[in-house]
Parts: structure tokens; sequence; C-alpha cells
């Protein structure tokens, strides 16, 4: 029951971290969302180099490295995932400071349900009838909404795939959560450095031009995005699958309160209709993963 308590309260702080994760971005609305990202690449990198040493994992990381160089697949896997995890930070960060905080928060309500529709394709999972109708009726709903909005959801729909896609090469890859984001970070860090060192011998940079301020929250872009993760980890070690999987609609409920309530973001009645056909799928796939955990425990 102690570790039980532990991972819902990681759990819940990861995904309410992550939900209100667009008032930091907003900090940053001065500079781009590839500024950003490069800098929450650097930073995140260094904050788990320092992170990994003081937790002696030395030796973990380097015997992952040999087995990734050693094994293609393996290796193709993990640069994958980084550009992967990389093309979705940037999505949401320039979603957050181009006002689409609504579009960004359904795109993570989607995302359990492709994530269900990966693991039929890539995993040969087998899914209830019940599931099979709450994908159904998601995909109604991303439709009629593109149909009435005329528009695809492209913003929502790539980050729900983007991320989809980085859990699907991570379940392949089976490697300790500190390490892998470690990598990730370092396989496109040199892409990161080459843009902010460009940006500030052009002189177009926010990093060391002045403003105190927005160097420590530049720099602080590798805590925000190392702590969720690391609490993530916490949760997902203590916690049923099922539990975990229903904290984690926490995240974009509060994205989706921040959109409409503090930056005053268009919610119509298309948008409404939309998200409560999303929403019906979601608690029918609730109560089917529910039973289906049930059952397991049972047997």
């Amino acid at each position: 029951m102690q570790n039980r308590k532990k991972g819902l309260l990681a759990a819940l702080a990861c995904y309410f971290i992550w939900g209100v994760l667009p008032l930091y971005w907003k900090l940053l609305e001065g500079a781009s969302a590839y500024e950003i990202l490069a800098h929450r690449i650097i930073w995140s990198f260094l904050f788990m180099v320092i992170l990994l040493t003081l937790l002696r994992m030395g030796g973990i990381f380097r015997s992952t490295v040999k087995d990734l160089v050693s094994h293609r697949l393996k290796g193709a896997l993990m640069i994958s995932a980084a550009f992967l995890i990389t093309a979705n930070w940037c999505i949401f960060i320039w979603a957050v400071n181009h006002d689409h905080i609504v579009d960004s928060s359904f795109g993570y309500y989607i995302n359990p349900l492709v994530n269900v529709f990966l693991g039929v394709l890539l995993f040969h999972e087998r899914l209830s009838k019940l599931k099979w109708v709450s994908i159904g009726i998601a995909l109604v709903g991303i439709i009629g909404m593109s149909v009435e909005l005329g528009r695809f959801p492209l913003i929502s729909v790539s980050l729900a795939l983007t991320f989809a896609l980085y859990g699907a090469a991570k379940k392949k890859l089976h490697i300790n959560p500190f390490v892998s984001i470690t990598l990730e970070t370092l396989l496109v860090l040199p892409l990161a450095l080459w843009y902010v060192i460009s940006l500030y011998l052009s002189g177009t940079g926010h990093f060391l031009a002045g403003d105190m301020t927005m160097n420590w929250v530049l720099m602080g872009t590798g805590i925000v995005t190392a702590i969720p993760l690391i609490l993530f980890s916490t949760g997902a070690n203590n916690l049923p699958l099922n539990v975990l999987g229903f904290c984690q609609y926490l995240s974009p409920s509060l994205s989706l309160l921040l959109g409409i309530f503090l930056y005053h973001e268009p919610f119509t009645t298309v948008q409404m209709t939309g998200f409560s056909v999303i929403w019906l799928s979601l608690v029918l796939f609730t109560i089917s993963d529910f039973r289906e955990q049930r059952g397991k425990v049972e047997q």
C-alpha cells in the first residue's frame, strides 16, 4: 500500500506538471519555438547527466550504449525515438505559443487511443469489442470535427501520433527511462547547439542577450522536462497500468482549462461536440481496460 500511495502521488504530480506546462512556455513567448526547443534539449541533457552521476548510473549508461551500437535495429529505434520526441516537443511548444493550447489538449486526449491502435498494428495486440467501438467513435469525432471546422486537426493528430510512435519505439527498446532520455537528448544535441550558437553569433538569440530572467527560464527548461519524467517512472513502477492510464487524463484536462479560461482561446460548439465524442470514447475505453485488468487479477 505504501508503494501504491507513493506511485499515485508521483503519477498525479507528473501529470499535473505536464498539464500546467503551457504556463512555463508562455514565459518564453519572446523566443521562437525552435530556440526554446534547442535550449530544452541542451539543458535537459545537462540535467540528466548530473542526475545519472548522482545516481551512479554511469555503468548502466555505458552498457546501454554498447548494446545499441552492437544491435543496428535497437540503434535505429533509439534514433527514431530521439527525433520523434523532439518533433513532439517542438509541435507542443509551437502550439502553446501560437494560442493552440485547446488543440494540443485534444491531441493528448486521443493519444491513448492511438497507442492502442498502434499496439494492434505493430505488436499484434488483441482488442475487446468495446475498445474497437471506442476507437471507432474517436475516429468519427475527429472526422466530424474536421468537416465542421473545414480543416484537419493537424496539431492534435501530430502530437498524438508522434508521442504514440515514440512510446512504441520505447516499448521495443526496454531501456531505463533515465538513460533513455539522456541518450535521446544526446542524439539531437549537436543540432541544438548549432542552432543556439548560430542565433548568438547573429545577435538574434535570447540567451545571454542581457535579460537574466530569460536566461534562467531557458535554463530551467531542462528541469521542467526531467522532473516529470522521473515522477512518471516512479508512478509506472508502483501502479497498475489501469490506474496510471486513468491519471493521464489529468494533463490534457488542465491544459484545456488553461486554454479556455486563462488564455481565452476559442472553444466553439463544434469543438465542444468533438471533445464530447472523444470523452465518450475514452469512458468506454477505460471501462473496457478496467474490466480486462480486473480479469487478469482474478485469474
